[in-house]
């Protein structure tokens, strides 16, 4: 079900941003942010997971951003989003990030559909019942994630005992050792502990560039973090709709914890089982993660909010303007100091 074949390639090449944003978190971490699409379109907000950077989502900002505006940001200590600040590395931290980016990149009163994978998915999680997700975000898509007993339940090592599964991950996805040059091996591990069977190449080539530019030190310090992950009492105040996507072929975060969560949601837009994907479903099973974000877009954002000069009401009208996209994202980024 990997099908980005003809022109994976491109798909996988980040495209030039209209505009780039810096913004700080309350404890003064500078965060990277990335302005993709059409001024006034309806605006989507993409958290990426451990380990990633905004590269990671190139397939999805392709596909979105001829009808929508697409913003995406570096959790810090990944791509542009400088290490660490006082405040360190803690699910507290993801959220204060996500409101510092929904803060600098939204206009006032404006809503989004937000989109987080695997540790952006717990960010979400981690602001949820924070004033800032009622406020600003009008649905969410969790790609791949989980809320707690991640170590438990991954199944890269697929050892019977749950309790020695744990520590070998802990080892494992703890590790400060350098990953090296993205070598034929390099790729073939990471296809195993991250990606369907049916992965192309140029999709284990892409993932592996973007994980192996992860700084070993940020790797290990998050790794901690999510050994310890415990966000289950947040998924009750997560009160936006919220859809759920996973791979069937997750070793990182089985379907048990799409599941888990789709039960739990207060307001669960539904459940997607994609059939041998992987972990990194934004980049294996591009279609489908976007067609999840237009119906959310379609169903939660523009059906509610009322047209603004320039915005665009549908996927249909925006495909009739998306011809003026290159010449708006110019004049955009002329005006930007």
């Amino acid at each position: 079900m990997s099908r980005l074949t003809k022109g994976t390639a491109s798909a996988l090449v980040p495209p030039e941003p209209v505009r780039e944003l810096s913004t700080e978190s309350p404890d003064g971490s500078r965060l990277h942010i990335e302005v993709h699409g059409r001024e006034g379109a309806p605006a989507v907000v993409l958290a990426h997971g451990w380990t990633c950077s905004t590269a990671f989502w190139a397939p999805v900002v392709h596909a979105l951003a001829a009808d929508h505006r697409v913003v995406l940001y570096d959790q810090r200590g990944h791509g542009r989003s400088p290490a660490v600040g006082p405040g360190g590395y803690s699910t507290q931290a993801l959220a204060d990030d996500l409101e510092a980016v929904l803060g600098a990149a939204l206009a006032p009163g404006e809503r989004a559909v937000l989109a987080g994978h695997s540790m952006g998915g717990m960010t979400v999680l981690a602001a949820a019942g924070r004033p800032v997700l009622g406020e600003r975000v009008a649905a969410v898509l969790l790609c791949s994630t989980g809320s707690s007993r991640l170590l438990g339940d991954a199944r890269v090592v697929p050892l019977r005992w749950e309790r020695v599964r744990t520590r070998v991950h802990r080892v494992i996805l703890g590790s400060r050792a350098p990953l090296g040059p993205v070598t034929p091996l390099a790729k073939r591990l990471l296809k195993y502990g991250t990606m369907g069977p049916a992965a192309a190449p140029e999709m284990v080539e892409a993932c592996a560039r973007i994980v192996h530019a992860c700084p070993r030190a940020v790797r290990a310090d998050w790794a901690k973090v999510l050994a310890e992950l415990d966000l289950e009492r947040h998924i009750g105040q997560l009160t936006v709709p919220a859809a759920v996507i996973v791979g069937t072929a997750d070793r990182l975060t089985p379907p048990v914890h799409a599941r888990r969560l789709a039960a739990a949601l207060p307001d669960c837009a539904g459940l997607t089982e994609l059939d041998g994907i992987g972990h990194m479903t934004p980049v294996e099973a591009t279609d489908a993660v976007t067609a999840a974000i237009r119906k959310l877009v379609r169903d939660r954002l523009t059906a509610v909010s009322p047209a603004r000069p320039g915005s665009v009401r549908d996927a249909g009208e925006a495909g009739e303007r998306s011809r003026d996209r290159d010449t708006a994202g110019d004049r955009v980024k002329e005006e930007t100091p």
